[in-house]
């Protein structure tokens, strides 16, 4: 236990200043990008520290793997530098069981990452590009006009005169059934439909059903069977084609099920929403990997800890971009896209430890 607490002495008080400074040069370089347009907009100060401020947790997101990488092979490499490691392998304690914490923490730090962006980073940068455009005089507009949306793999289409995201109602619109062989199966036709949160389902005023005939269409009761199908959800109406990094996991799982039932390319956004459950193990692997690669060298400690950590984690967003390429364009699996680099970074921290100096 006291091996634990001396190891962690030395590696939090590093990882928090790591991270702190990663963070805030992430936020500087956004903020000198943009000065010149905050400047010539006559921006309030409070305003661009508002900005800043909701930038932070994204930041944060950002620097905890480059951080805890940063902190571990330097605190392991200094540590081989001034033979306490090979101190502790005299007494019979290997490399492994001494480091196992930090692997253990880093493992629950992902979720906690994971959880991280997905309930607090999300939102707070969303407030912060809203602000950042409103600053910037670029205006965006949830609103939609003439609306087409196809669901149910084609069977249903939804057209409507307009989308009011700020009431999440539909006006004049129009749905259409078809069969499996997209015949026409029914029509209707509602002034305004507005989306029930607690059944998940548009809920239709002034609606009309109509079917067709031998002499064209006619009009009959409001079906049920029909009304109940309506559940496609309100995002998809927006403006603006959903970006499923910048949305939380079940935004983004709503999207990628549209794009399935309207039977429209969603390979991208599938591997996108894989990205984020695999994505925050890179805390797990960037720690795992400085475990294997540290103790190759006693000099120049620092710069061989920097050297490693920027090596290390460009090449695991260099893979995972090559993976998500070959996942978009259909060559492997969604799932694969997003989850073969942290399997095969790994497999490969496995190998470096097993035959790393013990």
């Amino acid at each position: 236990m006291k091996l634990v607490i001396y190891l962690f002495k030395k590696i939090i008080p590093l990882f928090f200043g790591a991270m702190a400074f990663f963070a805030l040069v992430l936020n500087l370089v956004d903020l000198f990008m943009n000065i010149a347009n905050y400047l010539q907009n006559g921006c309030a100060l409070k305003d661009i520290l508002t900005v800043m401020a909701n930038y932070v947790p994204k930041t944060i997101w950002y620097s905890v793997p480059v951080a805890i990488l940063f902190s571990t092979s330097y605190v392991l490499s200094d540590m081989y530098a001034n033979n306490e490691i090979e101190a502790l392998f005299a007494s019979g304690v290997s490399l492994f069981r001494f480091t196992f914490p930090i692997l253990f923490v880093s493992f629950i730090l992902a979720f906690g990452l994971f959880a991280f962006e997905n309930k607090f980073v999300v939102k707070t940068y969303e407030k912060k590009v809203q602000l950042q455009n409103q600053l910037l005089g670029k205006t965006t507009n949830e609103n939609n006009s003439d609306v087409i949306v196809l669901s149910d793999n084609g069977r249903i289409i939804y057209k409507a005169n307009r989308y009011y995201e700020e009431n999440k109602q539909l006006k004049r619109i129009y749905f259409i059934f078809r069969d499996e062989e997209k015949n026409l199966e029914s029509i209707i036709f509602a002034s305004q439909a507005q989306w029930n949160f607690d059944q998940n389902i548009w809920n239709l005023d002034g609606a009309v059903q109509y079917v067709p005939d031998n002499h064209g269409m006619k009009i009959v009761p409001l079906d049920k069977e029909y009304t109940d199908r309506l559940n496609e959800s309100y995002e998809i109406f927006r403006k603006s084609n959903i970006d499923v990094q910048a949305v939380t996991a079940k935004e983004a799982k709503i999207y990628v099920e549209h794009l399935k039932k309207a039977g429209l390319p969603y390979n991208e956004e599938l591997s996108e929403y894989y990205k984020k459950y695999a994505f925050p193990f890179i805390v797990f692997i960037v720690v795992f990997l400085s475990i294997g690669l540290t103790g190759k060298t006693k000099k120049n400690v620092l710069l061989i800890s920097l050297a490693s950590c920027i090596s290390a984690s460009v090449l695991f967003y260099v893979s995972m971009m090559i993976t998500m390429v070959l996942a978009k364009h259909g060559y492997i699996s969604a799932f694969m896209g997003a989850w073969f680099p942290v399997i095969f970074f790994t497999i490969l921290s496995i190998i470096l430890l097993r035959y790393s100096r013990t």
